[in-house]
């Protein structure tokens, strides 16, 4: 393999340091951004398969955020209002979500997370904890450090622009605020 492609000939992102252009620096990261995209899509694609693929988001949804409507929880999750009814369907009657009316709205129900449903949210983010353990085995400490570092101040640079083009003149409030539930 030469210097400039990485596994499987795909070719590598010209090195950006401390001293590379903005411009370059965006250029780079965008390279990363799309080739990171379709190897999380790969692995989604994979993981759809395991058992537990369907359950897996709304529970997130449902632990991490509490209590939610129905159509609260599709616009969280952003599926189709029919296919989150059916897998809450799925959720209520193997006892993971239970379903109470809504104390503002009695047409209406609330959905939460059940203790077995929360131990099932936990055994998937231990499951998906281990393999990204795996992944990063051969990483410093500190390199791990700052990848989380930087990630997740790349991801909340990422909700306030989103924020402000959705809402302008808005002031962006807290990631929960914003929805960002971290899974």
């Amino acid at each position: 393999m030469d210097k400039g492609t990485v596994h499987g000939g795909v070719p590598a992102t010209p090195e950006v340091t401390a001293a590379s252009s903005l411009a370059d620096a965006a250029a780079g990261l965008g390279t990363e951004i799309v080739r990171f995209t379709r190897l999380i899509a790969a692995w989604k694609q994979r993981a759809k398969h395991e058992p537990g693929a369907a359950d897996r988001v709304l529970l997130a949804r449902l632990v991490l955020g509490g209590e939610r409507r129905a159509t609260d929880l599709a616009a969280d999750a952003f599926l189709d209002l029919s296919t989150v009814s059916r897998q809450v369907r799925s959720l209520v009657e193997r006892g993971l979500v239970a379903r109470h009316p809504d104390p503002e709205d009695r047409r209406g129900s609330l959905l939460s997370a059940t203790e077995s449903g929360r131990a099932a949210f936990e055994m998937y983010r231990k499951q998906r904890d281990s393999e990204l353990a795996s992944l990063l085995r051969t990483w410093s400490p500190q390199d791990r450090a700052d990848l989380i570092r930087l990630l997740a101040r790349l991801n909340n640079d990422l909700v306030e622009q989103q924020q402000a083009t959705q809402c302008p003149g808005k002031v962006p409030g807290s990631a929960a605020e914003q929805g960002d539930i971290r899974v």
